[in-house]
């Protein structure tokens, strides 16, 4: 069924998405402020004749964006997001969604290893769909029927946007251990232990346990952090050969957040204590993570 679909945002994620959906449904597209493609004068024009609405922009304008929409939205609009961060407060996209369309219009996050150049080439990207109504997932499946992006419904969507989240700040750690060629064995043991502490700040957040085990959670981590073009994978290894300028990215940006709002007690969980020191203090890198590997071999002691 041919729908009527407004992408916000034409970076890369908004190209894919165009990839994936103009041969088969009326793509419409808005970007910094032009319509870019479509029929209509305005982005309210363009909303209020949307069936689906693409939240194709990182997360930041997402609150200003959703506001000035909302009142033009009609009601059987399904807005999604694939935005994977925090805002300057702190909030995820899905936070912003729920105050500002909660019980008044469709919304939900789409999440899960979807590199948008991959999409681009036809290679098959895969997310899960967490939605504010269940039964929207009709729309996703219509929406991407005969595309390569394979979705599936899924539940916990707040979980789910703290794991996707979280994940840019585990794969900057991989990259460090790649970087100083610390083996196959560590990266084993980055994996177990980055899921371990994601299923608990998870379930700190009011989430499942399991969450973390998914497209938005382990798939991304995964596919994050052993990626030539992962962003956060080579920043680690930029960090490790002592690059220290330009330090930026979702994951940098995370770490900021949560330590600022005290969004969780991150010293709780080592890996991403270590993550955020090497970030914030990268000549200590080297002692940070002899450090951390000595108490893994005592508590490995103790253990015994």
């Amino acid at each position: 069924m041919k729908q009527r679909v407004l992408i916000l945002g034409y970076g890369e994620m908004g190209h894919a998405m165009e990839y994936l959906l103009a041969a088969r449904h009326d793509v419409r597209i808005w970007n910094l402020g032009t319509l870019v493609k479509g029929n209509h004068a305005t982005l309210e024009e363009a909303v209020a004749d949307a069936q689906v609405i693409l939240f194709c922009l990182p997360v930041n304008p997402h609150d200003e964006i959703a506001r000035r929409i909302a009142p033009h939205v009609v009601p059987d609009c399904l807005c999604l997001t694939i935005a994977k961060g925090l805002d300057e407060t702190g909030r995820t996209a899905a936070q912003i969604f729920e105050r500002v369309f909660a019980g008044k219009r469709h919304y939900g996050v789409m999440y899960g290893p979807m590199i948008s150049e991959e999409l681009r080439a036809g290679r098959h990207g895969f997310a899960d769909a967490v939605l504010s109504d269940a039964a929207d997932f009709a729309v996703i499946h219509a929406l991407f029927l005969g595309s390569t992006l394979v979705c599936q419904q899924a539940s916990d969507l707040h979980g789910r946007s703290w794991s996707v989240i979280l994940k840019n700040v585990y794969a900057i750690l991989f990259g460090v251990a790649d970087q100083l060629q610390l083996g196959d064995n560590l990266r084993g043991h980055l994996m177990v232990a980055a899921l371990a502490e994601l299923s608990g700040i998870v379930q700190s957040f009011g989430g499942k346990a399991n969450t973390p085990y998914s497209y938005a959670g382990l798939g991304d981590l995964l596919t994050t952090a052993t990626s030539a073009n992962s962003h956060h994978h080579e920043l680690g290894r930029k960090l490790a050969r002592g690059e220290w300028q330009d330090i930026s990215g979702e994951g940098v940006h995370t770490l900021r957040m949560v330590e600022k709002y005290r969004l969780f007690d991150w010293r709780g969980y080592p890996l991403f204590a270590l993550a955020h020191d090497i970030v914030s203090a990268p000549q200590t890198l080297r002692e940070r993570l002899q450090d951390y590997l000595r108490q893994l071999r005592e508590v490995e002691r103790c253990a015994i």
